[in-house]
């Protein structure tokens, strides 16, 4: 089969991997000089199954509210007429209660936990090196209140047999002893021994050369026009320039880019850019 991939982050090139690893011809298409150069370039890195989990809770509108008040606030809506943020909006909205957040939850762990099993696999198979470290995660939890909270992410995490562990000040500060030097700015701590981190640039990088090993074709540089319809199925797609590809199937990979693409098909991605922050900086 012939496969078109759009977008050169972490997804498109994994799939371009597996795809032509598959036997399949396949073409990824990326608008920048090389891979994981623009939502993949800074990512965490973290393969956290354990906390995966919905934004929508139940409780979260009115955390939302309280966030939007404070000083150093950690959310912030920018006030302008979006039809699609306000559609987003009103879905997180609808799925802010307690049964459709533990439907969520459930489906979203499941998923993590065969995407990090898979994971294992692809290093087995490939030998890709990313700074991967296997030491698990730790959450911090500064109050006694939002440490008893955690019972009914655990109780679902006990359902699909994820490992974890809740520990005192003192369980914390025994996997991570630099905690001792703040201990008094926290109760406890969830830790989920089988999670992952790495570096997502590096891995996306070595994942793109793999591909290309295996035969996928990396065109950078390049921006996707439109999705071509051939009938009622998709042909292909159509570069900014006007140059036409045709595939016999097209994976879209475009993160919030997704969206726009897939309307002009009649498919709707709930999907709406939001803006994440990170520091990086030398630790003892």
């Amino acid at each position: 089969m012939k496969v078109l991939v759009l977008g050169g982050g972490v997804i498109g090139c994994t799939a371009a991997y597996e795809l032509a690893s598959d036997g399949h011809e396949v073409t990824l298409i990326e608008r920048q000089k090389g891979p994981a150069l623009e939502t993949s370039y800074a990512n965490a890195g973290e393969v956290s199954p354990g906390y995966s989990a919905p934004w929508a809770g139940p409780g979260v509108p009115f955390k939302a509210v309280k966030w939007l008040l404070m000083n150093h606030r950690p959310l912030v809506l920018r006030p302008h007429l979006d039809w699609p943020m306000i559609g987003w909006i009103l879905a997180m909205l609808r799925n802010c209660t307690a049964h459709r957040y533990e439907l969520n939850k459930g489906r979203m762990v499941r998923l993590a936990e065969y995407s990090r099993d898979c994971m294992k696999v692809l290093r087995e198979q490939t030998g890709i090196a990313y700074d991967e470290r296997m030491q698990g995660t730790l959450q911090l939890f500064r109050t006694q209140a939002q440490l008893d909270g955690t019972a009914k992410d655990t109780a679902i995490l006990e359902r699909y047999n994820v490992p974890y562990e809740v520990l005192d000040r003192d369980g914390c500060i025994t996997h991570e002893p630099a905690l001792a030097r703040v201990k008094d700015k926290f109760v406890g701590g969830l830790r989920l021994p089988g999670d992952e981190t790495g570096d997502c640039f590096k891995f996306t990088n070595r994942i793109a050369e793999l591909a290309c090993e295996k035969g996928a074709v990396f065109r950078f540089g390049e921006t996707i026009g439109a999705i071509e319809r051939d009938g009622a199925r998709v042909g292909g797609a159509v570069l900014a320039q006007g140059e036409k590809l045709q595939a016999d199937a097209v994976l879209v990979a475009l993160g919030s880019y997704s969206a726009a693409m897939l309307a002009p098909l009649g498919l709707r991605a709930p999907v709406y850019p939001v803006k994440g922050y990170s520091i990086t900086v030398p630790i003892t």
